[in-house]
């Protein structure tokens, strides 16, 4: 079998980002219905009667990633999704897609930040230690795995902040730092100071492509500057795929580290930011003074 005969767990025009195009939607709903293989694109492209290589392009200005990179995409959604569900490893992975354990395995990092097992239980089995500081923004909290830094949030509340860090990682083992996460921490209060970037940290997150290619378009911003949605999707030679910019920037785990705060709408305003529209405009200008 190769293709589900009931609907798809989510709905495809949502996830599209272009809920006008029917050709675009008819093809997220094709490749939804496929579980034990990836369509191709040719197939993909017959089932909504454009040429392979107009398909691609246009699928691609559209959602800012390639059909391959969108069923890849929701693959792993799917599998995430059975794991939660309580789902065992081997079941979910087959059922998603996966042709074989090892072909999971070998990209558990990238897609689910620590292995399948682990996810399935809500990160039990994952020890993430954290710690809280003060600073001008109220109170940071820095998290990590042995691997790099999951987590980063800012709150008035310590309380507020380890609710967070239990709704993200709801099974695993969470435990206050004992000095391990010192230097990493004092490196994020830098950078809510203003500070330019002066060591690297090493990060434990999931990402698509796509949020790669954004978080990684964030972080090349200059200190001090901004740029819109629209800016960076052209940079990233995706000019219609702005929405899915924001969206990147939205469920970035690690703010700060990553900075979404340097994205604002087209108009000049600045969007909903997760710790709050007054913070974002405060590391804004705390940047801009410090290269000032």
């Amino acid at each position: 079998m190769t293709r589900n005969t009931a609907a798809p767990a989510t709905a495809a025009a949502p996830a599209t980002g272009a809920p006008h195009d029917r050709h675009i939607e008819r093809a997220c709903r094709f490749i939804d219905g496929f579980d034990e293989r990836a369509p191709t694109l040719r197939e993909i492209a017959d089932h909504v009667g454009l040429s392979p290589a107009y398909f691609q392009k246009r699928f691609t200005r559209a959602l800012g990633v390639s059909p391959k990179q969108y069923a890849d995409q929701r693959r792993r959604e799917r599998l995430k999704s059975l794991l939660r569900e309580g789902d065992a490893v081997t079941g979910a992975l087959y059922e998603a897609g996966y042709g074989s354990s090892s072909r999971l395995y070998e990209s558990s990092d990238a897609t689910l930040g620590m292995t399948p097992a682990t996810y399935r239980k809500g990160g039990a089995g994952a020890r993430i230690a954290w710690t809280a500081a003060p600073c001008a923004l109220g109170l940071l909290l820095v998290a990590a795995t042995e691997r790099g830094i999951c987590f980063v949030a800012l709150d008035d509340s310590e309380d507020a902040l380890l609710a967070e860090l239990e709704a993200e990682f709801p099974q695993a083992e969470i435990v206050p730092d004992i000095g391990i996460l010192e230097s990493w921490t004092a490196e994020v209060l830098r950078r809510i100071g203003g500070a330019p970037a002066r060591d690297s940290l090493p990060l434990d997150v999931r990402a698509t492509a796509f949020q790669q290619r954004v978080w990684r378009a964030l972080t090349d911003i200059p200190q001090g500057e901004t740029r819109t949605y629209s800016e960076i999707a052209r940079a990233l030679g995706k000019p219609s795929a702005q929405r899915a910019v924001g969206r990147a920037c939205a469920t970035n785990p690690v703010s700060i580290v990553i900075p979404c705060h340097r994205a604002k709408r087209s108009d000049g305003s600045l969007a909903g930011y997760r710790w709050g529209i007054g913070r974002k405009e405060a590391l804004i200008e705390a940047e801009k003074a410090a290269t000032e």
